[in-house]
């Protein structure tokens, strides 16, 4: 049985929902894969810290945080405990073999996620991360720094959650060659556009879509296409091999879509999609997040409310689409699961 010590940077909804997975099903995943992931420190801005070498119950870390909204001490039984470390003393001081980074995207700057990954990669720790923007804006460098130090990087959460869009291009079709990507890969514009679609307006979708928690109360990254733009640059990055930048990627939003655009294209027997897509054309690299008009029978016309869905053209398997959560507490708390399977995979050889 192989042991690995977490370290957790950021305990929101995804943090929560990777502990919850520990807490019901870590036992089964040490008997079927042969390894224990312990969580031996968390670090969140605002809910505070803990650090116990010899490892945190899963099930401490939910019941305090619904019970005070922090990390109290006191409710955990951890004889080493720490209330005062930052997310770089955590990282720097807990021991971890795995740092989870979990911290607030920011695809401006990446910060402060790439300072957390580049000192865990220094150290030579192994990162897992469901953040955007240090994949989007860094990945060449935070990749390199990986390879020289011998350690993994595991990011299959940022493109779509849970769903192993990335890790099954990777893994399963590279040898396929994919020539080109594209996919609904944000749930909030694909939810407002199927609700215009049955007769709303815009406004009226992006408050119902508020309401439901699918849209942030400013949606700016996410109908103005900031959020697929990322995901575009990543897909680009890490399964076509690129060097792309967000200013790389012709991007426009949702917002100037009207009920009368959707009606036209319904008319005809066409749907509108948010479409992100990236495709290499000779040695020439194309990639842009638009609104997107398309046949009722293509296999992306069909996804409707927060689904995503990925269609990959390839050499030798034409079209591979695939379907699933492109969000949720569990649903992207089972990609870090998926993720740290996949470094035990490899040490494990």
């Amino acid at each position: 049985m192989q042991t690995y010590r977490l370290a957790i940077i950021g305990f929101g909804n995804v943090g929560q929902g990777f502990t919850q997975i520990l807490r019901d099903e870590g036992a089964e995943l040490a008997q079927q894969y042969g390894a224990r992931f312990q969580i031996v420190a968390v670090s969140d801005l605002l809910k505070g810290s803990v650090h116990d070498p010899k490892g945190i119950d899963p099930a401490a870390l939910l019941d305090s945080i619904a019970a005070t909204g922090t990390l109290r001490v006191d409710r955990l039984a951890a004889p080493d405990r720490r209330e005062a470390w930052t997310a770089l003393e955590t990282i720097e001081r807990s021991q971890a073999d795995i740092v989870i980074e979990l911290s607030y995207t920011d695809l401006k700057t990446g910060e402060p996620a790439i300072t957390h990954l580049r000192r865990a990669l220094e150290l030579g720790k192994h990162v897992v991360t469901t953040n955007k923007g240090p994949i989007a804006l860094k990945y060449p460098e935070l990749k390199a720094l990986a390879e020289k130090h011998n350690v993994e990087i595991g990011a299959e959460g940022t493109v779509m959650s849970g769903t192993p869009s990335l890790r099954m291009a990777q893994e399963l079709l590279s040898a396929a060659r994919i020539r080109k990507v594209q996919g609904i890969v944000n749930g909030t514009t694909n939810y407002i556009l199927t609700q215009m679609e049955a007769g709303a307006t815009y406004a009226d979708a992006l408050k119902d879509a508020q309401a439901k928690g699918y849209a942030e109360a400013d949606p700016t990254g996410d109908v103005e296409g900031f959020d697929a733009a990322g995901k575009v640059v990543i897909m680009a990055n890490l399964l076509m091999g690129q060097s792309l930048t967000l200013a790389d990627v012709d991007r426009q939003g949702i917002t100037q879509l009207t009920p009368a655009d959707i009606a036209e294209a319904k008319a005809v027997g066409e749907r509108w999609k948010l479409i992100g897509r990236v495709e290499t054309i000779g040695d020439k690299i194309s990639a842009s997040v638009k609104p997107t008009r398309l046949p009722i029978a293509h296999p992306l016309a069909s996804v409707g409310g927060a689904t995503n869905a990925i269609t990959f053209s390839t050499d030798l398997l034409g079209d591979v689409t695939l379907v699933g959560p492109g969000a949720g507490r569990i649903e992207t708390g089972y990609a870090i699961v998926g993720d740290l399977l996949a470094i035990h995979r490899k040490l494990d050889k």
